[in-house]
């Protein structure tokens, strides 16, 4: 039996672009002699569709879709999932189409995504049925961490799904896979969405991995891939190629490249503008914009103060030239002494504070969305984990933008994706840009450790705070210093507020605000 494996990227609620893409890979499946063709979790609707999920328009128009690629099964029989509407209510489905009809619909029974539970509701569960002679067991999603609940022969357990990207997922998938086709003596087949929606990243990484826990067929992770899988062809087994440190920076770089792409792509945009500072961040962000977008595409806004170094300046002109972006530089000492004066009958006589700090990044945001209302250049937002969670950044400043693409990386996660793009782009990133102590130059001779520890001990703190859910005693008795961990905590609690107010983040981390990691807009635990 030859088995199409097809990894499409879909945009939700494109279901006509979605149909025609599935039946564009079931033409190319019966072509080249496949008996069987796999296509992922809501490969019609796109994911997430949210309550899109809970509208009968859309989810006829999905039905009328999926009997609409129907048609084109006649020899071959292919497994496409999409939502569909019961009596009971949404769920997802994998749909069983051949002989130009759908002749069986495989529901799914565990709900573990939150952007799945209250959309769609839980369904029957796995069925089996038969192609060429072979029992073929049909799950959908989650659904496959319940493999010992299938209780009948099966050569094959196919699983659709959509699962996300990311930091550490595809070691654990593999890991997962490999437990289970070992235990329950399984040949496994995973079909998985791939693109960027939204916020949320699908790496692809579509696979088959036998009984023996042994990898016979990976496609291709972050890209588009069509593969075809002869059964009666014996197979050499694949080594994976995400094993090591390194193999996760690179990762994380296709990962935001991909993110970045789709979410201008699907959007309809097409030039993004960075505000350029001669910081890490901003320089981090313009290279990820330039991968994903083009050179061509992207433009860079340097907007110094009196508080800015000359260097800071060099640097970021520097960057831009490497990158070959336009660029301009724009002072921003008049605007903002024109406003220091208005403002002085309100707060003239006080001492220099955060006021006048602030007022510096919302300048700069004003000139930044001027650039993007006059000539279509959408704002890209600079942020990252660290300044997200402890709120070392400005409201409807630094914080402002359509999209964050590294705000759900921790500062020293952003050096390591700097030194990776160095080491692929020939030093793209000047090295004084990564050799100088972080700074806002909001004030003069500003650092951001006068304020804070090294972003070494934040990020530690924060990873433990967050991803691991570790309470403050756990994290002293690691070895930090209890202050140190007491001013964190309580900047982490205390910016809950700001947090729900950044724009959308591109979700690279298994726990990200205002998803995994949910705080109540308005507490007082831990004050």
């Amino acid at each position: 039996m030859k088995i199409a494996l097809a990894q499409l990227n879909y945009t939700v609620g494109d279901i006509e672009g979605n149909t025609a893409k599935i039946i564009e890979a079931v033409q190319k499946a019966e072509k080249e002699g496949a008996d069987l063709v796999l296509f992922a979790e809501y490969a019609v609707s796109g994911t997430p569709a949210y309550d899109l999920l809970r509208k009968s328009t859309f989810l006829s128009l999905c039905e009328e879709a999926l009997e609409h690629i129907a048609k084109y099964c006649r020899r071959v029989t292919a497994v496409v999932g999409s939502p569909l509407l019961t009596n009971r209510g949404s769920v997802s489905a994998a749909a069983v189409l051949r002989d130009g009809r759908i002749t069986d619909v495989v529901e799914k029974s565990y709900i573990t995504a939150r952007r799945e539970m209250g959309f769609i509701i839980s369904g029957g569960g796995y069925k089996v049925i038969e192609v060429c002679g072979r029992n073929i067991a049909i799950m959908v999603g989650d659904d496959l961490s319940h493999l010992h609940e299938l209780d009948k022969e099966a050569d094959f357990v196919v699983s659709i799904n959509s699962r996300r990207y990311g930091k550490g997922l595809l070691t654990y998938r593999y890991e997962t896979m490999r437990r289970l086709t070992y235990t329950e003596c399984r040949n496994i087949i995973i079909i998985n969405q791939v693109g960027g929606s939204s916020d949320l990243v699908y790496d692809g990484t579509s696979g088959i991995m036998n009984k023996q826990g042994k990898v016979e067929l990976m496609m291709k992770s972050f890209e588009e891939d069509f593969s075809i899988f002869d059964t009666a062809v014996p197979h050499s087994e694949v080594v994976v190629p995400y094993t090591t440190y390194n193999d996760r920076t690179r990762i994380i770089y296709k990962a935001a490249c991909l993110g970045l792409h789709d979410f201008f792509h699907k959007s309809g945009y097409s030039k993004a503008c960075v505000g350029l500072s001669g910081g890490i961040d901003s320089s981090v962000v313009a290279c990820l914009a330039v991968g994903a977008l083009g050179a061509e595409n992207v433009r860079g806004l340097m907007m110094p103060s009196q508080f800015s170094s000359n260097e800071s300046v060099e640097d970021a002109k520097r960057l831009a030239e490497n990158l070959g972006i336009e660029y301009s530089v724009l002072p921003i000492n008049e605007a903002y002494n024109a406003i220091i004066d208005t403002l002085k009958p309100v707060t003239g006589g006080t001492e220099f504070d955060a006021t006048e700090e602030n007022i510096q990044s919302r300048i700069r945001t004003v000139l930044l969305m001027a650039l993007q209302n006059k000539d279509g250049y959408v704002l890209l937002n600079s942020s990252n984990k660290s300044e997200n969670a402890i709120g070392w950044c400005t409201l409807y400043g630094d914080t402002a933008g359509a999209f964050s693409v590294t705000g759900d990386l921790y500062k020293s996660e952003v050096y390591d994706l700097a030194r990776y793009i160095n080491l692929k782009f020939d030093n793209v990133i000047p090295e004084n840009i990564l050799k100088k102590e972080p700074s806002s130059e909001l004030r003069p001779n500003q650092r951001d450790s006068d304020s804070l520890p090294p972003y070494e001990v934040v990020d530690a703190i924060l990873y433990r705070m967050i991803e691991e859910g570790q309470h403050r005693e756990e994290i002293i008795n690691a070895g930090f210093d209890s202050d140190v961990v007491e001013k964190i905590h309580s900047m982490v609690m205390q910016n809950v507020k700001k947090r729900y107010q950044y724009p959308p983040v591109l979700r690279l981390s298994v726990c990200s605000f205002r998803h995994e990691c949910l705080l109540p807009m308005i507490n007082k635990y831990g004050y």
